[in-house]
């Protein structure tokens, strides 16, 4: 790696691991759940949902995330255990329906009932398990890597650093249109596909900079989109 570009994501990655830029983002919802020392559980369900509906503009992903809390009555992981869920097909979050959130709490409610936490699954076995997807070994898995570095990293400054048995070193970047954008500028990667390839090649690059903590590299390149914005 270029060592300019090298000293660039540093940089970066040291001014925007800042909470002050997250206070209106979707980490925002586990965060409240966390620093008010609700049950891991809370936790993990507010990730798990905050995650899933974080695709689009910030604000409607904040205004839907408090929408779907204010119908659980901010207790998670009582609406879930409860088994009474808003289950009509009207929209919560674009393509995003209430159906589709009573099935994921449905099988968060059966996971419960045997194992304390999620962090025993891997990216796809929560795909299968929480979300019914279709086993898919090229999908980037989005959602579900936020999530996981979410809960993972522990720098004690926007991650919550709750799930002890996983390493951050395994962590793999949340690939969406925007860091794939900004890794391939930065030249990162060159492949088109925003798949777990191209998830893998632009976490590798993070690992030259961060070996124990190559997720930094996410921090970085949400730097540098609003450093491109700053310039436009």
């Amino acid at each position: 790696m270029d060592e300019g570009i090298k000293q660039m994501l540093m940089d970066w990655a040291a001014e925007f691991n800042d909470p002050v830029y997250f206070l209106e983002d979707p980490i925002s919802f586990p965060r409240h759940f966390a620093e008010r020392g609700a049950g891991l559980q809370d936790v993990e369900i507010a990730a798990v949902f905050a995650s899933h509906l974080a695709w689009g503009r910030r604000s409607m992903i904040v205004r839907d995330c408090t929408r779907l809390f204010d119908e659980m009555e901010w207790r998670p992981f009582d609406y879930v255990k409860a088994g009474s869920y808003r289950n009509d097909d009207t929209s919560l979050h674009r393509t995003v329906k209430w159906s589709e959130i009573a099935g994921i709490c449905l099988r968060l409610r059966e996971w419960y009932r045997y194992h304390d936490s999620l962090e025993e699954l891997s990216p796809s076995e929560m795909r299968c398990t929480v979300f019914r997807q279709k086993e898919d070994p090229r999908a980037a898995n989005k959602k579900i890597n936020m999530m996981r570095r979410w809960m993972t990293r522990d720098d004690g400054k926007v991650d919550l650093g709750l799930w002890k048995n996983t390493d951050k070193k395994d962590l793999i970047v949340p690939l969406d249109v925007h860091v794939h954008t900004q890794a391939c500028a930065l030249g990162l990667c060159d492949r088109r596909q925003k798949d777990l390839k191209t998830a893998l090649e632009i976490t590798s690059c993070f690992r030259e900079v961060w070996p124990e903590d190559p997720l930094l590299g996410d921090f970085a390149l949400f730097g540098y989109g609003v450093t491109r914005e700053k310039d436009a």
